[in-house]
């Protein structure tokens, strides 16, 4: 399989999941959730959802339990929308970049004041 089928593969997941969850699931412990990528295998047997959550830690934890419970009707979905032999088995993943990045720019922000700048 080639290099662009699975980069489109990945795109439709991303987008398809992204609007199940935003539109779909009626789960009321999933808050506020950003799907920032995927990754899927070369032969599209299983994708890692990488997902990134908002909010305090247990808000995530009471997002990330809603989600994990909700796995098999995200599968579901993607397998009705998606024109392969084979749904992909899928797996969550916490994206904690974003997190990253933001207590970086804090922490530069927090030298610079000290700096006097």
């Amino acid at each position: 399989m080639g290099q662009l089928r699975v980069e489109k593969v990945q795109e439709f997941i991303k987008q398809e999941i992204s609007q199940i969850i935003l539109s779909e699931l009626k789960d009321p412990r999933i808050g506020f959730v950003t799907v920032t990528r995927v990754e899927a295998s070369g032969d599209l047997r299983s994708a890692k959802v990488y997902l990134s959550l908002m909010g305090n830690e247990d808000q995530k934890l009471v997002t990330w339990q809603g989600l994990q419970s909700s796995l098999g009707f995200l599968r579901t979905e993607i397998g009705k929308r998606i024109r392969m032999r084979f749904t992909p088995e899928l797996s969550l993943h916490l994206d904690e970049s974003l997190d990253h990045s933001a207590r970086i720019q804090e922490l530069l922000l927090k030298i610079k004041q000290e700096e006097g700048g």
